[in-house]
C-alpha cells in the first residue's frame, strides 16, 4: 500500500464517523457566555439611575455614551475617558460609519471628501494579509479599492506601507487589526507603532483604522502591554491619525455587547455631530448593565479576561499539539503560535488550502473557507487556513484536528503526486 492509499483510507475512515464538528468562525463557546450570566440580572427596577445622575430609560445622555461606560472601558483602548465614544453592538458598525462618514465628508483635517480622490479613482486602503474577512467586506462593499500588504510578527510591513502611502494620495488609510491580529495572532510592537504613527504620507488626511478587537484577550500571562497608539501619535504631532474601535463582543455577549472607539479630543468633538445624525444615542440601559456586572466581578475586566483564558488556553495547546505532533518536521505546513486572540493561522507548503478545506468538510469538519483572509477571497499561494478553535468543546477541538492534519498530509500527497 502506498502512503497516498493509506492517507485515503485514513480519510475514509474520518468519513464514516458522521462528525459534524465546526471551526470556522471565531465564536466563544457556551461556557465563555455562562461566564457573563449574571449580565442578564445586573439591572433591576430600582437601578435606572446612574452614578451621574443619567436616568437610562430616557433619551438624554449624549452620543458618547454613559460617564460611567466611557471610564470603564477607555483603559481597554489605551486612552482617557473622554476619548471614547462608548455605542452599541457592534464595532463593525461603528467602521461602518466612520468609514462611510469619511467618503461623504472626509475626515478631520480633509480638504475634500475622500469619495471625491482627485485622480477620479476609488479612494484607497492599505489592508494586512492574510487579515479579517469582515474588513474586507465592508471597504469593498462602501466602495474602497484594497491594497495588500504581509502581516509580520511586529506588525503590518512597514516598507510596503510606506512605500505606498508616500506615493499615492489616494491611499487614505491603513486598517488592520494591531493586538493578536485575525488569524495570525501578531501584535503591533511600538517601534513599528511609532514609526507608523510619525511617517510622512502623500494624503495629509492619512489615517489609521485600528481594530483592536483583542486587546484584552490575552491566553499568556503576563502579556505584553500593548502600545498606546493614540498617545504615540499625539507624540508624533499627529495626533487625528489613529482611531481605534473595540467591544465586548468576545468579553461578554456576542450579540449583546457595547462596541466604543477611541480618538483625540479633536476627533471626538469633529465625530460626534455626524454619529448624532444617525443616532439620538446609545443603549444606556445595555451600558448601565455593562458597568455594573463588569465592576461587580472580580478583578473587573482584567478578572473576566483571566477566565475566558482558563477555557480557551486549553484549546489552543490541543491545536498547537497536535499540528506539532502530526505535521511537524514534514515539511508540509507552517503555522502561528499566539499568545492571545482567537485564531490560529496555518498555511501548507504546497497549494492546497482549498483542497484541504474540501476534505475536511467531507470528512464532517468545517473550515473557513478558502481565501477568506485575503481580498476578494483570492489567496495568491492558496495555502492560508484559518483555525478557529474556540467555540467547539476540547474534545471536538482535538478530534477536528487529527482531521484536519490528515486531510494537510493528505492534499499534499496528492499533489505530490500529480506533480510526479
Amino acid at each position: 500500500m502506498t502512503n497516498l492509499d493509506r492517507l485515503r483510507g485514513e480519510h475514509d475512515a474520518f468519513c464514516r464517523q458522521g462528525l459534524s464538528l465546526n471551526m470556522e468562525r471565531g465564536q466563544p463557546s457556551n461556557a465563555n457566555f455562562d461566564l457573563s450570566l449574571p449580565l442578564l440580572s445586573a439591572v433591576t427596577e430600582g437601578d435606572y439611575i446612574t452614578d451621574s445622575g443619567v436616568d437610562v430609560r430616557n433619551y438624554p445622555g449624549g452620543i458618547a455614551g454613559l460617564p460611567e461606560a466611557r471610564a470603564l472601558f477607555a483603559p481597554v483602548l489605551g486612552v482617557e475617558p473622554d476619548e471614547i465614544i462608548v455605542g452599541n453592538n457592534s464595532s463593525l458598525q461603528l467602521m461602518g460609519q466612520v468609514l462611510g462618514w469619511a467618503l461623504l465628508k472626509g475626515v478631520r483635517g480633509s480638504d475634500h471628501p475622500w469619495g471625491q480622490t482627485r485622480s477620479g479613482n476609488a479612494p484607497k486602503l492599505i489592508v494586512t494579509v492574510p487579515g479579517y474577512d469582515r474588513h474586507f467586506g465592508l471597504a469593498t462593499a462602501l466602495g474602497y479599492e484594497l491594497v495588500t500588504v504581509g502581516m509580520r510578527a511586529d506588525g503590518p510591513d512597514l516598507d510596503a506601507v510606506e512605500a505606498l502611502a508616500s506615493s499615492d494620495p489616494d491611499i487614505k488609510g491603513l486598517y488592520f487589526v494591531p493586538t493578536y491580529s485575525n488569524p495570525t495572532g501578531d501584535s503591533l510592537s511600538a517601534e513599528t507603532a511609532e514609526r507608523l504613527l510619525r511617517m510622512k504620507t502623500a494624503a495629509p488626511d492619512f489615517t489609521v483604522f485600528a481594530d483592536d478587537a483583542y486587546a484584552v484577550h490575552h491566553l499568556v500571562e503576563p502579556a505584553t502591554p500593548a502600545p498606546k497608539l493614540l498617545r504615540i501619535a499625539e507624540s508624533a504631532g499627529n495626533a487625528d491619525r489613529v482611531i481605534v474601535f473595540g467591544s465586548t463582543s468576545k468579553i461578554t455577549f456576542a450579540s449583546g455587547g457595547l462596541a466604543f472607539v477611541g480618538m483625540s479630543r479633536d476627533n471626538i468633538a469633529w465625530w460626534s455631530p455626524l454619529f448624532s445624525a444617525q443616532s439620538i444615542g446609545p443603549n444606556k440601559v445595555e451600558q448601565w448593565r455593562h458597568v455594573r456586572f463588569l465592576r461587580a466581578y472580580p478583578d473587573g475586566i482584567a478578572g473576566l479576561m483571566r477566565d475566558h483564558a482558563s477555557l480557551l488556553k486549553p484549546k489552543f495547546d490541543a491545536v498547537a499539539e497536535s499540528l506539532v505532533n502530526e505535521l511537524g518536521n514534514r515539511s508540509l505546513a507552517s503555522w502561528s503560535a499566539p499568545t492571545g486572540g482567537y485564531f490560529v493561522s496555518l498555511d501548507t507548503t504546497r497549494p492546497v488550502a482549498d483542497r484541504v478545506v474540501t476534505l475536511a468538510r467531507e470528512a464532517g469538519v468545517a473550515l473557513t473557507p478558502t481565501g477568506a483572509t485575503y481580498p476578494g477571497s483570492i489567496d495568491p499561494s492558496n495555502s492560508n487556513i484559518r483555525l478557529a478553535p474556540t467555540r467547539p468543546s476540547l474534545d471536538e477541538v482535538k478530534q477536528a484536528m487529527h482531521v484536519v492534519c490528515c486531510c494537510v498530509r493528505l492534499a499534499s500527497a496528492e499533489y505530490d503526486a500529480q506533480a510526479s
